[in-house]
């Protein structure tokens, strides 16, 4: 049980309560006091220091308003200029080789037993892929580039040092229709490895993957142009 509270107890309880109340009125009463005691002068004075210091502190939040768009602003920048550059890295490194890449495109296989082709007619092939707009393109696990070259050696057909034996078999990503219609044209680079005796065909894909890739090496010579003009 809760003990019952005393006579005492509440009557100070009451008194504190009335001093309280008696406090609030006071201050109240004393704010009212100091305004009414003040002269017209003191009050407008004091009104327009109010009406400053609103005009102040709304200045501040708009300041503070400002700062925060441009912010914003220079962040979305700033990512935008990041995504820009990725995409352009991306690019860059697909089209030099430095990575790989999948997309539409064809597979052709060329089967030549009997060893009739020469460097060139692999060459016209890839030519006629770029020309068709193939953006990458590899052959038996060989990237080819800007800098790629077939030779004729004693092993067989070589392309950027490495020894290709048949069937080759490229992969070049683009868009399939433009790249099979330009392999196969009257007296292109497929018709004319028919007529040496090795058979070609090509395949359309929606997806091919071109994972070969190269290690591009330092300039021994060439350094960027810092001149102004």
């Amino acid at each position: 049980m809760r003990p019952r509270a005393t006579r005492s107890q509440v009557l100070a309880g009451v008194l504190c309560g009335l001093l309280g109340f008696a406090l609030v009125v006071q201050v109240r009463q004393s704010g009212q006091d100091e305004l009414s005691s003040l002269r017209q002068d003191d009050l407008v004075r004091l009104l327009d220091e109010v009406t400053v210091r609103a005009e102040q502190l709304e200045g501040e939040v708009s300041r503070l308003q400002r700062s925060r768009d441009e912010l914003e602003s220079g962040t979305g920048q700033a990512q935008a200029a990041l995504e820009v550059a990725q995409r352009r890295a991306e690019s860059e490194g697909i089209l030099s080789g430095r990575l790989p890449a999948q997309g539409p495109g064809v597979q052709i296989e060329v089967s030549d037993p009997g060893a009739r082709l020469r460097a060139a007619k692999l060459f016209n092939v890839l030519e006629e892929l770029r020309n068709a707009g193939a953006e990458a393109v590899q052959v038996n696990g060989v990237r080819l580039v800007t800098s790629s070259a077939f030779v004729d050696t004693d092993a067989g057909i070589a392309v950027d040092g490495q020894v290709l034996s048949s069937p080759y078999r490229w992969t070049a990503i683009g868009d399939p229709a433009t790249l099979d219609r330009a392999l196969e044209i009257p007296g292109g680079g497929l018709a004319q490895i028919r007529t040496d005796g090795a058979t070609a065909a090509t395949t359309r894909e929606d997806v091919v993957v071109v994972d070969a890739v190269v290690e591009l090496s330092e300039p021994r010579f060439a350094r960027p142009d810092e001149s102004d003009g």
